[in-house]
């Protein structure tokens, strides 16, 4: 019952900027833990961060930690993901995901509940 939608991908130069949002339709969007997920061509979908129900705790992956912010506006059902100095390793398709615990910390794919259609980050070195 949790609909997510990504968007904000695009193509970028190594050490810039670029914000995901992800809107949510449904009734209970407050009530998940939101997270975003990466995958690369050939890779497997990766943890990238993690926010809980009311935004008071955060939780990254080691290899975005410093670079990334991940927030949320429950009041708008809209989940946020600013990244900083990207580097060309960052490039994936980025997904926009919802889970039903309560605690912050990097959640296996097998776990999500929700998905979005994902989007498509770029970056060029």
């Amino acid at each position: 019952q949790v609909h997510l939608v990504e968007s904000g991908g695009g193509l970028v130069q190594a050490g810039g900027s670029l914000r995901l949002s992800c809107a949510a339709s449904g009734r209970t969007f407050s009530s998940y833990t939101m997270d975003w997920f990466r995958q690369a061509p050939g890779k497997e979908r990766e943890f990238v961060a993690a926010i809980s129900r009311s935004a008071g705790y955060t939780y990254y992956a080691d290899s975005v930690k410093g670079r990334f912010t991940i927030s949320r506006d429950n009041a708008k059902n809209t989940l946020y993901l600013q990244m900083n100095s990207l580097k060309p390793e960052d490039t994936a398709v980025y997904y926009c995901a919802a889970d039903r615990f309560g605690s912050v910390q990097a959640m296996p794919p097998s776990i999500i509940d929700y998905w979005g259609q994902g989007t498509q980050v770029t970056v060029s070195s």
